[in-house]
């Protein structure tokens, strides 16, 4: 008979006298690595598309004698990061044309540009080529979570599909530039991809840290409240315990973007500061009415080519999101998207930025991923390749010859 205490063995000492990794942890690296090979095709495909729409880019910035550094880094609000991420916030500047402008870099929130500081501090190639690359780095991180969301939901073929369609946006050029774009929609796709899998305190904090990335982070926490909600209410139907974490994961998922309006309140001595620097900045939610009037403009009037695409991809959203719905993709996808909608279509001016605001919605291209995966090949080929060059051109036009902010 035994009689002693059972007693664990110590892991073995590697060369150098480091430990081995704990079981947990080689296993979740194997997973992540798994997940990370299954993906692969699909980032090959999009940095294919990306780097070729880089390529149309360089090549007639060149010609126009700029940098496409300077286009890609500084362009726009990337020059408003940049300067958060040297200096810290404080700028304030006077519109030249409107008495009643004054644009305030409290405006955009501090999750990119923290970072790209952070970042500069240790990787010493200037704080433009940190922007960049931490802005590349997500895009493809955004962009192997939405394969995983694709061919979770469905199949490889369409979650390939999807990433396909995300790279070839009209105005997918923006996942290339210091914006951030690209590091909330990282954020938000594994967000979704964690509520989707049921992994709620990483859907959580994810779309905390989602909150403080962009004004419409706040999506996200939409996201996980509707899939916990969702989970709920079946768990409840099946008559199984409710799951702790979920409600820990909804608590946490609002607190980025609340804790920056805060900020902002406290900064300003206002509990709506944030709302009055964005006013003073000329953007306020008005249900969509100031896009009304200004589509009415166009139809009635003429204005810039970028305007017409605008109102084209706004035009394209909405019937997507129909699409959508009678699809059922998740709720908390819909959730997601509806919020970013709102957001995005019933803010007054700005109205040749929709797009971009717009661009993170990737659950959106869901439906015209299903019936591109499931094309005859030479349809397939025709779709992609038009999509590919309107999306090379526009992109280039956007950041080299027209006028208008993004």
């Amino acid at each position: 008979m035994y009689t002693a205490e059972p007693v664990s063995t110590p892991p073995r000492a590697a060369a150098g006298g480091t430990t081995a990794p704990r079981p947990e942890v080689r296993s979740r690296l194997e997973r992540a690595r798994a997940s990370l090979r299954r993906a692969a095709p699909a980032l090959m495909v999009y940095a294919a598309v990306r780097a070729t729409g880089l390529l149309f880019l360089s090549a007639y910035a060149w010609y126009a004698g700029q940098h496409p550094r300077s286009i890609l880094g500084l362009a726009w609000d990337a020059r408003w990061y940049f300067r958060v991420a040297e200096y810290g916030y404080g700028t304030l500047i006077p519109s030249a044309t409107q008495h009643t402008i004054l644009y305030n870099d409290l405006a955009f929130f501090p999750l990119y540009p923290m970072t790209v500081r952070v970042v500069s501090h240790i990787i010493p190639i200037g704080v433009i080529n940190v922007a960049i690359l931490v802005a590349w780095i997500a895009t493809l991180l955004s962009v192997w979570a939405i394969y995983l969301i694709g061919a979770r939901l469905y199949s490889r073929r369409v979650g390939i599909a999807l990433v396909l369609l995300y790279g070839l946006l009209p105005h997918a050029i923006i996942q290339t530039m210091a914006y951030t774009e690209p590091v909330m929609t990282a954020l938000a796709a594994w967000s979704l991809y964690a509520v989707l899998t049921r992994r709620w305190l990483y859907a959580g904090t994810l779309a905390a840290l989602a909150g403080c990335t962009r004004p419409n982070g706040v999506a996200v926490a939409a996201a996980v409240v509707a899939g916990v909600a969702m989970d709920y209410w079946r768990r409840r139907r099946a008559g199984k315990p409710i799951d702790w974490r979920a409600w820990i994961g909804a608590a946490i998922a609002p607190l980025g973007w609340f804790g920056y309006v805060l900020w902002v309140g406290w900064q300003t001595g206002d509990i709506k500061g944030y709302f009055k620097v964005q006013a003073r900045w000329g953007s306020r939610f008005d249900f969509g009415w100031s896009a009304l009037r200004f589509f009415k403009h166009l139809v009635t009037g003429t204005d810039y080519f970028a305007y017409y695409v605008a109102a084209a991809i706004v035009a394209a959203a909405v019937i997507l999101l129909a699409l959508c719905i009678t699809d059922r993709i998740p709720v908390a996808l819909l959730a997601y998207c509806g919020v970013l909608m709102l957001i995005g279509i019933g803010g007054a001016g700005f109205f040749q930025c929709k797009p971009r605001f717009l661009m993170p919605a990737f659950p959106l291209l869901i439906p015209a991923a299903i019936a591109l995966a499931r094309a005859r090949p030479r349809t397939a080929w025709v779709a992609v390749i038009s999509l590919a060059g309107f999306s090379f051109f526009y992109g280039t036009y956007l950041l080299t010859i027209a006028p208008l902010a993004l």
